[in-house]
C-alpha cells in the first residue's frame, strides 16, 4: 500500500492532484506538502485559481495529475 501524504499544516490526506500541484508550484524535491486550501493560503491565491491550474496542467498532458 502506498504511503499516504498529509498536509504539513492541517494533516489532511492529499490526493494525487494536490501532490502534483505541490510538485509543480513549489518543487519536485519538497518535503512538506499542502492540501489545496493550505496551499492557497501559502501562495496567496484562491482555491479556484489552483483548481484552474490543475486543469491547465492536465490539458497540457502533465502526468503528475489524474
Amino acid at each position: 500500500m502506498a504511503k499516504r501524504v498529509k498536509c504539513c499544516v492541517c494533516e489532511a490526506i492529499l490526493n494525487k492532484n494536490e501532490i502534483g500541484l505541490n510538485k509543480k508550484l513549489i518543487g519536485v524535491h519538497i518535503r512538506k506538502n499542502f492540501c489545496l486550501n493550505c496551499l492557497a493560503v501559502h501562495l496567496d491565491a484562491t482555491t479556484d485559481d489552483l483548481l484552474e491550474k490543475i486543469e491547465d496542467f492536465k490539458n497540457e498532458g502533465c502526468t503528475l495529475f489524474e
